[in-house]
């Protein structure tokens, strides 16, 4: 289950080499954000989403496999989890967690026990 966690699923419409700072990204039940940052590691790729004032400009880290899809023509990332989900997700802070490997279980283990 982890290494799908840490990977865009081949459903997703996702091409590796497309920059998808700045896409929109859409929850289940609407915006939560723009994306800040994202990787491509193999088993560790991930998007980090700027929540603006939505949840006081927080960022957080949403691991690649809950990408839905990518929809390039409308700059815009959908993903399988509630804006709820979002606003409860572990703490991140960019700089500091993207290799810290207990920070990224806690990630993973949340999501785990919500969707896949």
């Amino acid at each position: 289950m982890g290494a799908d966690m840490w990977g865009y699923p081949e459903t997703s419409g996702h091409v590796p080499g497309t920059r998808l700072i700045g896409y929109g990204v859409e929850a289940t039940d609407g915006s939560i954000g723009k994306i800040d940052d994202h990787t491509e590691d193999v088993g560790r790729s991930y998007v980090v989403v700027d929540t603006g004032p939505w949840i006081l400009g927080r960022r957080v880290l949403l691991p690649a496999g809950l990408i839905r899809r990518v929809d390039t023509e409308r700059e815009t990332v959908h993903v399988s989890c509630t804006k709820a989900e979002v606003k409860e997700s572990p703490p991140f802070e960019a700089g500091q967690h993207e290799d810290d490997s207990a920070s990224l279980r806690l990630i993973e283990h949340y999501y785990a026990n919500r969707h896949m």
